[in-house]
């Protein structure tokens, strides 16, 4: 079945389109719901109001970009809401001095996918939300500032800590670094 098969059937509310839908792409929408939650209860929360939200708005899909990226940015809406609920702190985290040692660049070649995954998880919900929607969403800091009702410098300076955090947890994870 094509993807346009597959939406106006969606649209139409016929539930083998809707199930063939969700298996299609629950796999990919997990892992938009994981990078914005850091707990898998809270991730499957997300994915369920996210197909909901999915299945009651179809028919504004309109067909201008690629139906995933659409999906994607519904995902992460919901994520945010999510999030927005729960008050997301945006407050300084200690600094972490890091001091690399010239073998770093070759660590980025012995990491995994699902690591990185792990530690961008492990990072405050500021600096995992922000890292998300700039970096992975692509989302411009007045776009996040918006969004999340702060001040576009705080977006940058979330931005900036949880790369420096980021990186010290990858490097840390391979014994290059003492924080």
């Amino acid at each position: 079945m094509t993807e346009e098969e597959l939406i106006q059937g969606c649209v139409k509310k016929i539930s083998s389109h809707q199930r063939l839908l969700f298996d299609r792409y629950a796999g990919k929408m997990m892992s938009v719901c994981l990078r914005y939650a850091n707990d898998q209860h809270i991730a499957q929360d997300i994915l369920q109001t996210g197909f909901i939200r999915i299945f009651d708005n179809i028919h504004q899909f309109r067909h201008e970009g690629s139906f995933e990226g659409w999906m994607k940015r519904v995902f992460a809406n919901v994520a945010l809401r999510h999030l927005s609920k729960k008050k997301l702190d945006f407050r300084e985290i200690g600094e972490h001095h890091v001091d690399a040692i010239s073998e770093a660049p070759s660590v980025l070649s012995k990491i995994s996918e699902a690591e990185i995954h792990a530690m961008i998880r492990m990072l405050p919900d500021g600096y995992r939300t922000v890292f998300n929607l700039n970096i992975i969403e692509g989302y411009s800091h007045e776009e996040i500032a918006a969004m999340l009702k702060i001040q576009p410098a705080t977006s940058r300076t979330q931005l900036l800590k949880a790369r420096k955090m980021l990186q010290g947890l990858i490097l840390k994870s391979f014994n290059l670094i003492t924080v």
